[in-house]
């Protein structure tokens, strides 16, 4: 019996989607908890709900950003789910769907640009301008500008002595600060109702919130920040997750996908790996949506990962550097370097983020799905977004099970310029890698030139790694595949003892009836050491096998 997880990507795929959906299918919250409560990152806290997508009950996660000088900031994708950023100097921000709108308050103004409707703030002394579509107030305030830029990926900061500049995104910062610092203050009491039991925090003002089905659990650790964009290279990445209390499998796998993503990144922006520095990537948000899918996975026991086609985008998303297409640089990347498929829809925007892509390359460990199983559990994450389909990545949990009918697959390759060394080796190496078996069979090619076909026999999940291996350890320049049934007989190998010492036997099975079969390096073994002929070694562990029925 093996046990397949299914990543169906119709809507794309995100770092909290993905969490979302193992969760659902059963994966252990609190191992979860625990897991990222031993990474000692404070600032964030959880959230676990319920919401509903074109009428579809799915698993809401999301992480929750905590500042400490009593800033809060949300973005909403939508009226059902909801993202919660708390930092230290930015404001009060909400998204709802198309429309958005921003407050700050203190000595410091704000411009945000928010794609279908544009809001301006300035808050200080004298003055408040707002600009809402055809709507428009002004008010001033203050001494000073703040000025914000939200595109969909690349954050730029400048501090100087009077003004403080952002352009924010969803894929990346990049800070300049100059002599003189900031600094917001919040007095105000802010309420904000969604649909059900508030909860509150204390930040130096007043928040309150009402959430639908939902629980939010506050992260601890040794490690604060005092400016919400936090920039970490690899290695910081890598000493984060080495802080994990978790086994080695678990800490690799984000290693792997954040590995992945700076790869995709240096490519982009033509910088050394180690020159690349995580914006929205590296904030405690995907740190904690990486390293949970990881140990989703490792809590539901998955081994083998099948992928859909990643549904994306189209059209434009704003960067720091401008207006680039969909998809952004870093997936179409990840894409290219790891095989994935790209199914590109209508919709406008981003669909699958470059964590998203990431994780998906990560995981992946079978092309294709078997030719038939059983669906044994489904689970659903909700993407943020709302689209004409429902915005969320469906998980199934399938069995496959080995029995007298076990589908397997064949790949052969017929070679004529290949020395006998080379294809022995590369016979040897295809066996150690799992295939169940390999040969080569004498053959005559076009020309009359004598020549071997060589052919594997494997499962479906290894067809992929076997395949690479024929086409790099061989000189041959292609390979078919085809797949077959098999009847195989119930087995299992024991342990006999003869007058020559213990040897390996195979016991078989099949309607009602057993058959002994000596293992040939057992068989060996005894004819090496006491000298008897192979017939001698092998008839007797066949005979002390039949007794001990």
């Amino acid at each position: 019996m093996e046990k397949i997880l299914y990543l169906e990507c119709n809507s794309g795929i995100s770092g909290d989607m993905t969490v979302g959906a193992l969760l659902d299918l059963g994966a252990d919250r609190g191992a979860l908890e625990r897991a990222l409560g031993s990474l000692g990152v404070g600032g964030y806290h959880l959230h676990f709900g319920r919401t509903k997508k074109c009428g579809l009950d799915a698993f809401d996660f999301d992480v929750h950003l905590e500042g400490v000088e009593g800033e809060h900031h949300h973005h909403h994708h939508g009226p059902e789910g909801h993202e919660h950023e708390h930092g230290a100097g930015m404001g009060h921000h909400h998204e709802h769907g198309a429309e958005g709108h921003c407050h700050a308050d203190g000595e410091v103004g704000h411009h945000h640009e928010h794609g279908a409707e544009e809001h301006f703030h300035e808050h200080g002394e004298a003055g408040h301008h707002h600009e809402h579509g055809e709507e428009e107030h002004f008010h001033e305030h203050g001494e000073v500008g703040h000025h914000h830029e939200h595109g969909a990926e690349g954050h730029f900061h400048e501090h100087g002595e009077a003004g403080h500049h952002h352009e924010h995104g969803a894929e990346g910062h990049f800070h300049e600060h100059g002599e003189a610092d900031h600094h917001h203050e919040h007095e105000a009491a802010h309420h904000h109702e969604h649909g059900g039991p508030e909860h509150h925090h204390g930040h130096g003002e007043e928040h309150g919130h009402s959430h639908a089905m939902a629980e939010h659990i506050h992260g601890s650790g040794a490690e604060h920040h005092h400016h919400p964009h936090v920039h970490r290279n690899y290695a910081d990445i890598c000493a984060i997750i080495d802080r994990l209390d978790s086994n080695d499998r678990v800490k690799e796998l984000p290693k792997r996908m954040f590995r992945i993503v700076a790869e995709a990144e240096s490519k982009a922006h033509g910088l050394p790996i180690d020159q690349v520095h995580f914006h929205e990537v590296g904030a405690i948000d995907s740190i904690v949506d990486i390293i949970g899918v990881a140990v989703c996975l490792d809590s539901l026991g998955i081994e083998n990962v099948v992928v859909s086609p990643l549904a994306e985008g189209s059209g434009y998303v704003r960067c720091q550097h401008g207006v680039i297409p969909v998809p952004v640089p870093a997936t179409a990347n990840i894409a290219q370097a790891h095989g994935l498929t790209l199914r590109l829809t209508d919709n406008d925007g981003e669909m699958v983020t470059p964590t998203g892509a990431a994780i998906a390359a990560a995981v992946k460990t079978m092309d294709r799905l078997p030719a038939s199983c059983r669906i044994v559990k489904t689970g659903m994450g909700a993407g943020k977004k709302d689209f004409k389909q429902a915005n969320v990545l469906r998980a199934m949990i399938l069995e496959t099970e080995e029995s007298a009918g076990d589908q397997m697959w064949v790949m052969e390759s017929n070679i004529d310029d290949c020395t006998g060394e080379m294809l022995g080796f590369a016979m040897e190496m295809i066996l150690a890698a799992g295939a169940a078996d390999v040969w080569a069979t004498p053959i005559f090619m076009k020309k009359n030139r004598p020549a071997y076909m060589l052919s594997v026999l494997c499962r479906e999940d290894k067809v992929e790694e076997l395949e690479t291996l024929m086409l790099t350890q061989t000189t041959t320049i292609g390979v078919r595949r085809y797949p077959v049934s098999r009847t195989i007989m119930d087995r299992r190998n024991e342990t006999v003892s003869t007058r020559f010492g213990d040897a390996q036997v195979k016991v078989c099975g099949y309607k009602g009836k057993q058959y002994f079969y000596p293992e040939y390096e057992s068989v060996k073994t005894i004819c090496r050491e006491h000298g008897v002929d192979f017939r001698t070694a092998y008839d007797e562990i066949r005979r002390k096998a039949e007794e001990a029925r």
